[in-house]
């Protein structure tokens, strides 16, 4: 799955080049963002694990008590999924500038272009609900990978599609929302229609799987079914939970637009989760369906067996790349993004907001785990609204920090936010979870947690040191935070890794046994 995961988040991590190349940081940027966001919100909470951490343990369920293994309790929540978000993507393109409107606060063309942008990416929803609904089946019946490699077919479809924009269709480039370079009705085609039909394929691409884990959909909507009305419950709280993220986002979205930073904020956060994406992500999947029938059977220690398990082999992995990320952020965003339409000083700023967000790295990946487990209890009332309160104070810290700082650190500032707002959200699961699983094994988690740091220390304080000597003499260009990264990591990852090895960690030496065994069998 990590694999997979590799694969997917490396040609994202090139898809978001091709993207920033393509658009630049400008209004056009911001506009294609925005409204990109507004379903990849919906990807993030479904994909992402929130409605499928709420789906899992219902269908591991069903698939114990059912006579049929849960086959048309499945079939009905496919079908279910597809009528809700269908009939919430036409609504979402009829009413496509108010929900636009709230995010780019100011009318005129850049708003005019984020509705026009929203409408050709409604549909994606469906594909999202449908995708995380199949995936939710298969890692009910033990298959992992597909799931996690289909995303590639996406993010390939929108980088053929920037390149196609920049190179092959005629146009102004960099475009613009107005003036002599506004950009075409053809490239705005191109570009929205190329977006989300790679989201379509990524979805199909599922289909093969299903049938060979021997599942069928038949259509048919049981709602007596209890496992749907429990699923139904359980989504409710989610719902409450997405309408008062959406609403923070807005808030943060409007923060950013007002001064150009918006961008800025989210190339930062997408080079800020990749870490969390391929480790953290890749170890959820696997952990819930396990855990889930741990609860299910009322087994609490190996529940608190499985989080300290998946918390411990996440930080052996998280904690180095937070270092290395805060220790190289700025030559890392240089070297990714001084292309094309971005300019040498966004670049550089994107690297500060990289820098600045590789603090949340820990608490964000942890207080994800932390949510998995009462997922697990079929409990979506207590994360919802822990989640909640992380909303309000990111909300919080967001404008006061705004206010703080200057307008040209307001990117900075609203990640500094979101490092706030996580850390508050840690700290509460952390109590209620000590009280529902009579403890969190945190002498384990917390030895294996300063081992690491310190080791991953040392390697990230030689890199940067490496780093900053090398752009001194060559420049803080392409060229040099180039050589600079290359260099860095060269020199302090080999010496994260004797510095560990040396340490003798546990869980270093099982994720050693694990990827060898992988390799050797492949």
């Amino acid at each position: 799955m990590a694999l997979g995961t590799i694969a997917s988040r490396a040609t994202g991590f090139l898809r978001t080049i091709a993207v920033a190349v393509a658009l630049g940081t400008g209004a056009v940027g911001e506009a294609y963002n925005v409204a990109n966001t507004i379903p990849n919100i919906v990807y993030d909470l479904l994909i992402g694990g929130i409605l499928t951490s709420v789906v899992v343990p219902v269908l591991v369920r069903a698939s114990k008590e059912d006579p049929d293994g849960g086959d048309r309790f499945a079939s009905s929540l496919l079908t279910l999924m597809i009528l809700l978000l269908g009939g919430a993507a036409v609504l979402g393109m009829i009413l496509a500038p108010q929900i636009v409107a709230p995010y780019i606060g100011h009318p005129g063309p850049e708003r005019d272009l984020g509705v026009e942008m929203l409408r050709w990416f409604m549909p994606q929803i469906v594909c999202y609900g449908i995708g995380a609904t199949i995936g939710a089946i298969l890692n009910v019946r033990g298959s992992f990978a597909a799931p996690m490699f289909t995303p590639v077919l996406n993010n390939l479809a929108v980088i053929a599609t920037c390149v196609a924009f920049t190179y092959v269709i005629s146009g102004p480039r960099p475009p613009q929302i107005d003036g002599p370079k506004t950009i075409t009705n053809t490239q705005t085609v191109v570009l929205a229609g190329g977006t989300t039909l790679g989201v379509v394929l990524m979805t199909i691409a599922l289909l093969p799987s299903l049938r060979k884990v021997g599942f069928r959909y038949r259509p048919r909507l049981d709602l007596s079914h209890p496992g749907l009305r429990n699923a139904m419950r359980l989504a409710g709280w989610t719902v409450l939970w997405v309408i008062v993220s959406q609403l923070g986002y807005v808030v943060i979205t409007r923060l950013s637009t007002a001064v150009t930073a918006n961008v800025i904020y989210a190339y930062g956060y997408q080079l800020f989760q990749l870490p969390y994406a391929i480790i953290g992500v890749s170890v959820i999947t696997a952990l819930l369906p396990r855990m889930s029938a741990h609860a299910a059977d009322g087994k609490r220690a190996l529940v608190l067996d499985d989080l300290s398990t998946a918390t411990r082999l996440s930080l052996t992995a998280i904690v180095p790349a937070a270092l290395f990320l805060l220790a190289l952020g700025r030559p890392i965003a240089v070297a990714v993004f001084n292309h094309g339409a971005v300019e040498h000083d966004s670049a550089v700023a994107i690297g500060d907001t990289l820098s600045a967000f590789a603090v949340a790295l820990v608490p964000f990946s942890v207080f994800q785990l932390h949510l998995r487990v009462f997922y697990a209890h079929q409990d979506s009332r207590t994360p919802s609204l822990v989640n909640i309160g992380v909303v309000a104070v990111n909300v919080l810290a967001a404008v006061a920090l705004s206010h703080l700082l200057p307008p040209e650190h307001r990117a900075i500032a609203l990640a500094l936010a979101f490092n706030v707002g996580y850390l508050a959200g840690l700290c509460v699961t952390i109590a209620l979870l000590r009280r529902r699983l009579g403890g969190m094994d945190g002498d384990r988690v917390i030895a294996t947690l300063a081992r690491i740091s310190v080791a991953a220390g040392i390697g990230a304080a030689a890199a940067s040191a490496v780093a900053h000597g090398l752009r001194d003499v060559l420049g803080d260009g392409l060229l040099g935070s180039f050589t600079a990264v290359f260099v860095g990591a060269l020199v302090g990852l080999p010496l994260f890794v004797g510095t560990v090895t040396r340490m003798g960690i546990p869980e270093v030496r099982a994720l050693t046994r694990m990827v060898s065994r992988r390799f050797r069998r492949g």
